[in-house]
């Protein structure tokens, strides 16, 4: 394969370090394939030792980890990997793969130093960085959740025609998370061919094995229905056969696997961690185990001394050289970090034109015509999710779209939130661009680290596109309690990176699903519950469907500015009307569509005029969105205002069950009358 080549001029890489595939025969590893492996190993250790050196010299922060005892399992697997279709995801002790698959050894010194030759430009942390654009995906400190992005990927890859294989690797520790459960099931069940890579290495930072699980770790294979392998990192020559030979059956058969490797805790969890938790006789055992010291001394017997001690020598020199150069590039700059919170949407979609005159829908209808039209006309297209398939979903929403195009295009998913974002987030990296729908919105809080801090942060930090739509159906009004009827868009508005719609009628619904889908970023797309059979009116394309992104005046008014969306706006203008009708005052109603990014030009222009602000939400009142509409018109509008402004939200409990009870929990045409009347009363 060909040697990525970093925008900075650090020193040549060496010609011994162009060989970066391998290849085991049936008979098994020769000598030229252990002094291959053993090269990278050795020059992921003495990378990995420079570091080290930096950072108890103080000129290195954060968490610095090494790879110290795992360097016979990555470097040879990186080998041995297809670099140009397979997909992969190291962990902080994946030094060697990060050499192997791509880049200058200089790209990878200069994101553990967080300068300007950082390939994150300095926005994550030291060993969280990857290359999505060669499909290695970069870690996030949630031990476990880049196993499901590893699925996505690989099932894009293998959509786009590549036989391709993905590998995960994950630690003893990491082996307990739900999402490494939800992975191998999904995986399993999905027929994706993903080796699952456990790290063993005894310890998950402090806590040893017996405190973290009974049973052994590559016995749960088994109980997924996929091959377990247990294999020791210090038998590095049959090791290798191993690997080939799984690395092949799962290209092969398309089903995943497990490999259990036992490796060697050489040093600490990170830079700052004593091991004072482990008796310093066991540390010495494992030393005295170390694959790589004890390969060189094999290799060293069988006479190769001459050329070790030469590419030693090379390597050690290049990297010293490398590590010298990177401490003298410029930290970084601060200009960009807000444009690159959102990537550009730079893909178009060419819609099919419209043959039907826009005949009366549902709202649930409404996008229901939209899925079906991104599926007609975007190949790179698929929607997920628990029961959407012959059952078309709880609300009907996804009825009869598998009909009509499959199980490769609408997949049914397991009980898997996490998972399922995790491997939608793989596919969207990698090109595709899935469609994600949940029962309700409530659910997606067992999703809420994959949403909020991989996908809504990709782009950020690694520059990688990630175009994805999470439909949340939410909403009280039908007596669903507690866990079927929030409004959760206080809880992840908080987060960067993520951008919303929030429509209130079919057309609306049906050109926010096409503008949500179009757009190369996370989008979660609300679906208010309530609204599904509802309404009824004429729905057709929209040429200027990309509107959404702005509020719509729904009805002129000067008395007053009020500002809502989703269901609330139904309520909100039926009070208004009444307010008209009995009082002679007109309110100017906005529906806000768009809840990120906001554009507020108008609305800031109709409070101008109208001196007077309400802001209605479903969601509870406590740092509840009406309290950020709020704060970011009057910041700018304060001295504009005749009146305090009105805040009518949800009550601050739990969605109560009973119809009588959840009426008084959220507004409605009268609770919304009521507090306006009291509030014009009032001054």
């Amino acid at each position: 394969m060909s040697v990525a080549r970093s925008k900075v001029a650090f020193p040549e890489t060496p010609s011994i370090l162009l060989e970066r595939d391998l290849r085991i025969a049936e008979t098994g590893a020769t000598d030229e394939d252990l002094l291959l492996a053993f090269r990278w190993m050795s020059y992921s250790r003495f990378t990995d030792q420079r570091i080290f050196e930096l950072y108890r010299q103080g000129k290195m922060k954060g968490t610095v980890t090494v790879s110290d005892g795992n360097e016979g399992l990555v470097a040879p697997l990186a080998l041995m990997m297809d670099k140009e279709i397979d997909c992969v995801s190291w962990t902080h002790r994946g030094m060697p793969g990060h050499l192997v698959w791509s880049d200058h050894l200089g790209d990878h010194v200069c994101q553990f130093l967080g300068n300007s030759g950082s390939p994150t430009k300095g926005r994550e942390g030291n060993a969280h960085h990857g290359d999505p654009a060669n499909r290695s995906y970069p870690m996030i400190s949630h031990l476990g959740k880049m196993s499901s992005n590893v699925l996505g990927g690989t099932e894009s890859q293998r959509r786009k025609g590549h036989k391709a294989i993905g590998i995960t690797f994950f630690g003893d520790g990491g082996s307990s998370t739900g999402e490494i459960h939800e992975s191998m099931n999904l995986a399993s069940v999905l027929n994706i061919p993903v080796i699952f890579v456990i790290e063993n290495n005894n310890y998950a930072y402090s806590t040893p094995l017996h405190e973290q699980f009974n049973s052994k770790l590559v016995d749960r294979a088994q109980g997924y229905g996929m091959k377990g392998i247990e294999l020791d990192v210090a038998n590095i020559e049959e090791n290798l056969k191993v690997f080939q030979d799984a690395i092949d059956e799962t290209r092969e058969t398309g089903r995943p696997m497990l490999i259990e490797m036992h490796t060697l805790r050489l040093l600490g969890h990170a830079g700052y961690d004593t091991l004072d938790y482990i008796d310093p006789e066991l540390t010495q055992k494992w030393l005295d185990e170390d694959c790589l010291k004890n390969l060189r001394a094999r290799l060293l017997e069988k006479g190769y001394r001459e050329r070790i001690e030469a590419e030693e020598a090379e390597l050690k020199t290049f990297v010293n050289a490398t590590v010298n150069h990177a401490l003298k590039l410029p930290m970084c700059e601060p200009e960009g970090l807000l444009e690159d919170v959102f990537s550009p949407t730079t893909t178009p979609i060419t819609w099919t034109p419209e043959t039907d005159e826009g005949k009366p829908l549902t709202f649930a209808l409404a996008i229901n015509k939209a899925l079906d039209r991104i599926l007609a006309d975007s190949p790179e297209s698929l929607i997920m999710g628990q029961d959407i398939a012959d059952y078309g979903g709880p609300f009907k929403v996804t009825k009869n779209l598998f009909k009509k195009y499959g199980r490769t295009r609408v997949i049914n998913t397991p009980i898997c939130e996490s998972a399922m974002v995790g491997f939608a987030t793989g596919q969207a990296v990698n090109g595709h661009r899935p469609i994600v729908e949940f029962q309700f919105a409530d659910f997606a809080t067992d999703a809420t680290t994959q949403i909020t801090l991989n996908a809504a942060t990709y782009h950020f930090r690694s520059g990688a596109k990630a175009p994805m739509v999470f439909r949340f159906p939410c909403g009280g009004g039908l007596t669903f309690g507690s866990f079927h009827s929030q409004d959760l868009e206080a809880l992840y508005l908080h987060i960067p990176g993520l951008k919303f719609l929030y429509p209130s009628t079919p057309q609306d619904a049906h050109d926010a699903m096409l503008a949500a889908y179009e757009d190369d970023n996370p989008v979660i797309f609300f679906e208010h519950k309530n609204l599904y059979n509802l309404l009824k009116a004429p729905v057709t394309f929209n040429p200027n469907y990309k509107d959404v992104w702005q509020p719509a005046l729904r009805r002129q008014g000067d008395f007053a500015t009020v500002v809502t969306y989703g269901e609330m706006t139904l309520w909100a203008n039926e009070a208004i009307q009444y307010l008209e009708k009995e009082y002679d005052l007109t309110c100017a109603l906005w529906d806000l569509r768009a809840l990120n990014p906001l554009k507020l030009e108008r609305i800031q222009e109709s409070v101008r005029k109208t001196g007077r602000l309400v802001v209605i939400t479903e969601s509870r009142r406590n740092v509840g969105f009406a309290a950020e509409l709020v704060a970011r018109i009057t910041e700018s509008q304060f001295f504009d205002l005749e009146a305090p402004p009105l805040r009518i939200t949800s009550q601050d409990m739990p969605v109560p069950f009973a119809s009588e009870l959840e009426a008084t929990y959220r507004p409605s045409t009268n609770s919304i009358l009521n507090q306006m009347i009291d509030w014009i009363e009032a001054e």
